[in-house]
């Protein structure tokens, strides 16, 4: 490539970037006019959305972890109230062979 085609890329490219600096600034400039209906209240009320759903999701999440962690709790004292019997009795065999 010679010198003088990558100047006219380059060129090129920053022209692309300058159209695109002031679109963007025309968009927001229409935006600030019509009270903030502008260009990012769209995005802005998406994410919002999407931050109340996640919000939703986390307080399911957190309920279900307590439902589990208590299930988890009370299978544990049954499993431990199973097992006393059975070493009771073999505490008991214990005292008896000696």
């Amino acid at each position: 490539m010679n010198r003088e085609s990558g100047d006219n890329a380059l060129d090129q490219a920053v022209n692309r970037l300058d159209r695109a600096v002031a679109l963007l600034e025309q968009r927001m400039a229409h935006g600030v006019r019509d009270g903030g209906d502008g260009l990012f209240d769209a995005d802005r009320a998406r994410l919002a959305g999407e931050l109340e759903q996640a919000r939703a999701r986390e307080k399911d999440l957190e309920a279900a972890g307590a439902e589990a962690s208590a299930a988890l709790g009370r299978a544990i004292a049954e499993i431990q109230a199973a097992l006393e019997p059975a070493a009771e009795a073999a505490d008991v065999d214990e005292t008896e062979e000696a």
